[in-house]
């Protein structure tokens, strides 16, 4: 089974579509709208109000599929919305002196040079697949009807969108199995699945499914009566050809992405300034004094996409060659009495947010396993590898709720796996900040199961 997952695309367009478009909104304020002196509120306030806005209109949703109609309609619905905010504002600071003409000049004005702006970007990029082949995902196809076809038409002859079809299988007469498919799959890399459930029955859907997930493939479905096996999906149209997509996850988003970076970085940076700057010092004087050895211990682990980085804590046992092999136990003899005290207030996991200042990991998300347990999980428990489609976390929903510290039976793991899997599916600001309460509260009163 492979456990790699091929990589993800475009990631910094939509960041970089941000910083461009709110560039064009400030900078044409700036030698049109504003005068000088009142360039920081109205500049602080726009901005605001456009990242709002543009998160309500969708502004940012387009894809490799989205139609040009489409593209237009976002531009006028953000900007209609945005002139609004513009007028509202001019009556709350009417000491600006902003007065409604020039209002509807500087908006059609934006408009434009982002219109410009924005289908710039979309005909660049398919011109970059066409010409150069970059930007592409390449797909398979389960089952063969009129609207498989109809879509492997589609991949096949708009190339532009940026998909590299390589085959249609055909289950009819049972010309082929799942199991040569799934072989097929994993030999080519293949980076999407497109389900045809008509042409599958229940239990080959539930066998697909299971499939995408312990491999790290994204799967999507073509719609038709049969009941779909997922209880989130999201509909897309690729031309006028409907899909379902089976597994919405909100990080994948590029203003979640950016928004939890931002905010995993100003908390690392205050962990790292504010506590760990004194707080090292004397924990590694008391490690020193029991035993000796390095302060710090390092341990590889698996990431996002299931790529491999070195994970940092205190150490809290004396050096042994099973560190990376074995979690410790309850009584385990290899714990010392410094590191008894550092793992049950959970001060050994502090190093970890300078994995979180470099981007390894992320303050709250699933906990990485060591290499050799990942490998061993993955082969044992169901939708285990789903966890690797975000950053892993110093803490997470699993931990804050009693599934922390040492595996002792598949019954822990399956419901780490389990909260990790809601996690993905439910991400909110608010709720990375309810574990990081809760954790904080585990701390103080000292977990059980942190030995």
């Amino acid at each position: 089974m492979s456990l790699f997952k091929q990589g993800r695309y475009s990631g910094y367009l939509r960041p970089i579509s941000y910083l461009i478009d709110l560039s064009i909104i400030n900078g044409i304020a700036i030698l049109y709208l504003v005068k000088p002196e009142d360039v920081v509120i109205f500049s602080v306030f726009i901005s605001f109000g456009w990242v709002l806005i543009s998160v309500y209109s969708n502004f940012y949703e387009v894809y490799r599929y989205t139609r040009p109609v489409n593209v237009i309609s976002l531009v006028v619905k953000q900007t209609i919305l945005f002139l609004l905010f513009v007028f509202a504002f001019s009556g709350l600071y009417h000491e600006f002196e902003i007065y409604p003409r020039p209002i509807v000049k500087y908006t059609m004005l934006c408009f434009l040079c982002i219109t410009i702006f924005k289908f710039a970007v979309y005909y660049l990029l398919q011109r970059y697949r066409v010409s150069f082949g970059g930007n592409y995902r390449t797909t398979v196809i389960l089952g063969q009807n009129k609207k498989t076809i109809a879509l492997q038409n589609f991949f096949v002859n708009s190339i532009e969108y940026g998909y590299s079809h390589k085959k249609t299988f055909n289950f009819k007469n049972k010309q082929q199995s799942l199991k040569e498919c799934f072989q097929y799959i994993l030999e080519h890399g293949i980076d999407e699945i497109y389900c045809s459930i008509s042409e599958l029955t229940n239990a080959q859907v539930e066998e697909v499914v299971d499939f995408a997930d312990n491999n790290l493939k994204i799967l999507k479905f073509i719609p038709d009566s049969k009941e779909i096996y997922s209880k989130k999906l999201k509909y897309e149209y690729y031309d006028y050809i409907p899909i379902l997509t089976l597994r919405t996850i909100p990080l994948e988003d590029s203003i979640n992405m950016v928004l939890k970076r931002v905010f995993d970085i100003l908390l690392s940076s205050f962990v790292i300034v504010f506590v760990l700057s004194w707080l090292t010092p004397i924990i590694a004087i008391f490690i020193k004094l029991e035993s000796k050895g390095a302060v710090f211990f390092k341990q590889s682990r698996n990431g996002f996409n299931y790529k491999e980085f070195d994970c940092y804590k205190f150490r809290s046992m004396t050096p042994n060659k099973d560190a990376n092999l074995y979690q410790a136990t309850r009584g385990d003899d290899r714990v010392t009495n410094v590191g008894k005290f550092i793992r049950k207030t959970s001060i050994d996991e502090l190093p970890q947010f300078f994995n979180v200042l470099f981007g390894d990991m992320s303050v709250v998300g699933p906990r990485p396993h060591m290499v050799s347990h990942t490998t061993m999980y993955a082969k044992r428990i169901d939708k285990f590898m789903v966890r690797h489609f975000v950053k892993p976390g110093i803490t997470g929903l699993a931990q804050t709720s009693g599934y922390r510290g040492e595996v002792e039976t598949d019954k822990d793991i399956i419901g780490r796996v389990k909260y990790d899997i809601f996690y993905i599916e439910n991400w909110s600001m608010l709720l990375d900040i309810k574990i990081i309460i809760q954790t904080f509260v585990n701390a103080i009163k000292g977990d059980d199961k942190a030995y």
